[in-house]
């Protein structure tokens, strides 16, 4: 989920909380703040709190969940998880996020524990017209930073997704699929499913 970063709260943005001043939340006391399904991420320390999603954009998140799902779990590839998951990348520097959806594979199940501690194999955001936390490019650098080895970034009314591979911080390949073009994917090799065939696209 990305947005604007003004700190103003608005229809489809983001608020930062009204801490003091010059206090920044450790990760320690984020984990200790009592538990919400309200989107919530710590970014270097500030938190950042939005509006919940529509139900055109959770619609979205539910389809690909069920697809990527049913993918995954006959294979015993991982395990498939839906947002509002927090995913700590880097907790000395207070940062963590809650991607729309994420998958991380059997080699990769050692950074599930109370919380998602490390980056998932996959994370996919499903983008929306008033995008909501966190500056698109923002995430995607973090992403590649912190060892993400692929996003998906489905934009709903374009109806494309966009597959970024990343390999030691860097973008090294980045394809585009229409609706009804078969994903392809390097972290699920096997996946061949078409947007078309996984979303409803609000009808």
């Amino acid at each position: 989920m990305a947005s604007s970063s003004s700190g103003q709260r608005k229809k489809g943005g983001v608020k930062k909380t009204a801490m003091a001043k010059h206090h920044l939340m450790t990760t320690e006391e984020y984990l200790r703040t009592p538990e919400t399904l309200v989107p919530t991420e710590l970014i270097h320390g500030v938190l950042r709190v939005a509006d919940a999603p529509l139900p055109r954009h959770q619609r979205a998140v539910r389809d690909l969940c069920f697809a990527l799902v049913e993918h995954a779990e006959p294979r015993r590839l991982g395990e498939v998880w839906i947002s509002p998951l927090d995913v700590i990348l880097d907790a000395e520097r207070a940062l963590i996020v809650q991607p729309d959806l994420l998958f991380i594979s059997n080699e990769r199940s050692h950074i599930l524990t109370d919380r998602v501690r490390g980056a998932p194999d996959l994370v996919v955001e499903v983008l929306s017209p008033n995008p909501r936390i966190g500056g698109l490019r923002e995430r995607i650098a973090w992403f590649a930073e912190y060892g993400v080895r692929e996003c998906w970034l489905v934009y709903q009314f374009e109806r494309k997704v966009e597959v970024l591979n990343f390999v030691d911080e860097n973008v090294i390949a980045r394809a585009s699929f229409d609706e009804r073009a078969p994903i392809r994917s390097q972290v699920l090799p096997d996946f061949d499913r078409t947007l078309a065939s996984m979303l409803r696209w609000g009808r």
